[in-house]
C-alpha cells in the first residue's frame, strides 16, 4: 500500500460548524461601523459648506383690491312702492222698510247697474200705506176739532170762574179738557207722519250715487220689513288701503294721525294695472292713515282716494276703475333737493359708509340716510358730488387702511 492511502481520513464537517477567520478579517468588521460614521459626517459637512447662498427677497404685501362708486346728486321725490284692491267708500245693502207686494222694478237694479242718488229702484203696493195715511189724517181732522171745542169750553168756564159762578174744580176739570184734546193733536199728528213716512218709503231709494253689486228681487214677490233685496256701493270715489312700512311714514310726510285737509294736501298716489291685454293707470291721493299698527308685520295702512273712478262725474281716467281689481301703487312723497342713491351694500351699520380718499385711504363717514329698502339707501348729507364710496367688503376695516382701487393704472384685477 502506498503511503497516501495509508494516511488518515477526516471526518465530515457537520453544517454549521465555525470556520476560522483571519485576523484581518476579523480587526476591518470592527473597525468599519466607525469609518461609515466617519464618511458620512465628512460628507454632510461637506454639503453644508458647498451649499448655494440663499437669494434675500423683499415680500410686497399687496393693498386689498375694491370696488367703488364715485357719487353724483341729484334732485329726486322720495316714494314707496306697494299694492291693493279697490274698494267702495261705502256699501249698503237696499233693505224694505215696509211690507208689500213689488210692483215695479227699475232697469238698473240689476248686478252692474248704476243708478242717482234718490232714484226710484223699486216700488211696493201703495193701496194699504194710502188707505192708512187718510185714516191718520181724518183721526187728526177729529183731534183738532175736539181740541178747539175743549178749549172754547174753557174759555168759558175761566170767565165764569172769574165771576165768581164757577168753582175751582169746574174750571181745574175745563182746563184739563183743554190739555187733553190738545194732546191728542199732536198723537194724531204724529200717526199722519208716520203713515207719510210708510208710503213713502213703499218707494225704495238710494242715498248716494251708485251700483248695483247683487240683487235678489223680482215683480211680483212679497217682501217684509227688513229683508234685503239687493246689495248696492258708492261710486262717487273708491278707495284703496295700501299697506306701507311704518318707517317710510317720514319720507312720505305722513304721520299714523295724519287725515288729509281737502285732496289737495294727500300725497299723491300713481295707481296701475292690467285690464285684458292693456296696461292702465289713474291718479289718487292719500286721505287718511289708519288708526292701528300692525304689530306683526309692522305695517301701517294709508287709504288713498279716486275720485269719479268710473268717469261718470266727468273724470279723465283713461279706462273705469272697477272694485274688486287688483292695483300697484307708487305713493310720491316728499322731495329731496341733492340726493344720493347708494346701492344697500355701501352702507355699513345704520347711517356710515367707507370713502377712499385721494391717497387711497379708507375713511369712516357718518351720512344722513332719509330713505332705504332691500336694494338702495337714499342719503342727504355727509357726503360730497365726486367723492368714492367702498363697495366692497372687508372682512376688518381700520381707518386709514389703504387699498388698490379697481381700474385705476396699477391697480390691477
Amino acid at each position: 500500500m502506498s503511503a497516501e492511502q495509508l494516511r488518515p481520513v477526516e471526518p465530515p464537517r457537520e453544517p454549521g460548524a465555525e470556520t476560522s477567520v483571519p485576523a484581518r478579517t476579523r480587526q476591518l468588521q470592527r473597525f468599519l461601523p466607525g469609518i461609515l460614521i466617519g464618511v458620512g459626517a465628512l460628507g454632510a459637512a461637506l454639503m453644508v459648506a458647498l451649499r448655494p447662498t440663499p437669494v434675500k427677497k423683499t415680500v410686497e404685501i399687496l393693498a386689498p383690491l375694491v370696488r367703488v362708486l364715485v357719487v353724483e346728486s341729484k334732485d329726486l321725490r322720495l316714494s314707496v312702492r306697494t299694492q291693493g284692491t279697490v274698494a267702495p267708500r261705502t256699501e249698503s245693502d237696499l233693505v224694505a222698510e215696509v211690507a208689500g207686494r213689488v210692483t215695479w222694478m227699475s232697469p238698473a237694479l240689476a248686478a252692474g247697474g248704476f243708478f242717482e242718488a234718490d232714484e226710484p229702484l223699486l216700488r211696493l203696493d201703495p193701496r194699504d200705506y194710502d188707505v192708512a195715511l187718510e185714516r191718520a189724517r181724518a183721526q187728526l181732522a177729529q183731534r183738532r176739532s175736539e181740541a178747539r171745542l175743549a178749549q172754547r169750553a174753557f174759555e168759558r168756564r175761566q170767565k165764569l170762574f172769574d165771576q165768581g159762578v164757577a168753582s175751582d174744580a169746574a174750571r181745574d176739570e175745563a182746563e184739563n179738557a183743554a190739555a187733553v184734546a190738545r194732546a191728542s193733536v199732536r198723537v194724531a199728528e204724529a200717526a199722519v207722519q208716520q203713515a207719510e213716512l210708510d208710503r213713502e218709503r213703499a218707494e225704495i231709494r238710494a242715498p248716494y250715487d251708485g251700483r248695483v253689486r247683487t240683487a235678489d228681487v223680482d215683480v211680483g214677490r212679497y217682501v217684509t220689513r227688513g229683508v234685503p233685496l239687493a246689495t248696492v256701493y258708492a261710486v262717487d270715489y273708491a278707495e284703496v288701503r295700501l299697506p306701507i312700512p311704518d318707517e317710510d311714514l317720514a319720507p312720505l310726510g305722513l304721520g299714523v294721525d295724519f287725515e288729509a285737509d281737502g285732496l289737495a294736501t294727500g300725497a299723491p298716489v300713481t295707481l296701475t294695472a292690467g285690464l285684458g291685454d292693456r296696461s292702465f293707470s289713474w291718479g289718487a291721493r292719500v286721505v287718511r292713515t289708519e288708526g292701528e299698527l300692525d304689530p306683526r308685520t309692522r305695517m301701517v295702512t294709508v287709504v288713498a282716494q279716486v275720485d269719479d273712478p268710473y268717469g261718470r262725474r266727468g273724470a279723465s281716467h283713461e279706462a273705469p276703475l272697477p272694485v274688486g281689481l287688483f292695483v300697484e301703487a307708487r305713493i310720491d312723497g316728499r322731495p329731496v333737493e341733492g340726493a344720493i342713491v347708494l346701492p344697500r351694500a355701501a352702507l355699513r351699520g345704520s347711517d356710515q359708509v367707507l370713502v377712499v380718499d385721494a391717497e387711497d385711504r379708507l375713511r369712516f363717514r357718518d351720512v344722513s340716510v332719509v330713505r332705504r329698502d332691500r336694494e338702495q339707501v337714499v342719503v342727504a348729507g355727509g357726503l360730497e358730488p365726486g367723492e368714492r364710496v367702498l363697495l366692497s367688503r372687508l372682512e376688518a376695516v381700520t381707518d386709514g387702511m389703504r387699498v388698490r382701487v379697481a381700474g385705476t393704472p396699477g391697480a390691477g384685477g
